[in-house]
């Protein structure tokens, strides 16, 4: 199946299930649909990790606040790795309303001089002491019944918090669509139900391990991760749904990777 047809296929799928069970979260936020720009830049233990946090919080952060209005962008989340392989790193994720604005956005801050200058050491470290190993982007769509990024409730207030990255890959386009449809079938509902605070569900546009979807969640602690995640296992909904032979033919999901994330202090998310 060609790319187009099946982004088109995946898109309209999803757009004519979410009628159904569109969350108040996302009835009570304004169109357009968001895309997403993740990026997650792998790090060595050292000097690396705070170089990059003041990049984020000195440089790229007020840039990006200055391109807000002319290119669409949303609040911006930053991120340290907590749990998850390949520790130490660094996650940016920001929103916009423009796949092409977010798929350019380095040209752009290349042309912004007060940005070059406040991230000079960043932008400009030496091949000998880099300032990442490599820089690695994903590009996502938001699900039409999660149109927008809702930022934790805790963000404003800087509050504890941290954050659950979950990627789904199935094994066929059919599967990945199967899997998109299921979220619009009742999962959004049976996350608020439980108590979920949901930032964002995606389709991963472009990226690694295609296909696959992207969604983020936030909790208080670990602790009340658990108790969530139990709560939402053990819905009597959840079991039907997840039981439906539309579902349950085969494994849908093929593998999970789950990160447990740490927002950084100028985190706007």
């Amino acid at each position: 199946m060609q790319r187009r047809q099946f982004l088109t296929s995946s898109l309209a799928t999803a757009a004519v299930t979410a009628a159904a069970a569109t969350p108040l979260a996302a009835q009570s936020q304004p169109s357009p649909q968001q895309f997403y720009l993740l990026r997650r830049y792998h790090q060595q233990s050292g000097p690396q990790t705070k170089l990059t946090s003041n990049y984020i919080s000195d440089a790229l952060m007020p840039a990006l606040d200055r391109m807000r209005t002319q290119i669409g962008l949303g609040p911006v989340g930053a991120f340290n790795l907590s749990f998850g392989s390949e520790t130490p790193a660094t996650y940016v994720l920001i929103p916009g309303t423009s796949a092409e604005a977010l798929a350019t956005l380095d040209l752009k801050l290349a042309d912004d001089a007060e940005f070059l200058k406040a991230a000079d050491a960043f932008w400009n470290a030496p091949a000998i002491a880099p300032a990442f190993i490599r820089a690695e982007s994903t590009l996502m769509s938001a699900f039409p019944g999660w149109p927008r990024l809702t930022p934790a409730p805790g963000a404003a207030t800087k509050a504890k918090r941290i954050y659950q990255l979950r990627t789904y890959e199935s094994p066929s386009y059919g599967d990945h669509v199967r899997k998109v449809e299921m979220f619009h079938k009742g999962e959004f509902s049976y996350f608020q139900q439980a108590g979920f605070d949901c930032v964002f569900f995606a389709d991963v546009l472009v990226g690694a391990q295609l296909p696959c979807l992207t969604y983020m969640l936030s909790f208080d602690s670990l602790a009340h991760h658990d108790t969530l995640w139990s709560a939402f296992s053990n819905n009597p909904d959840w079991k039907k749904l997840s039981a439906s032979p539309r579902y349950n033919y085969e494994s849908i999901v093929s593998n999970v990777s789950n990160l447990i994330l740490s927002p950084l202090a100028c985190s706007q998310v």
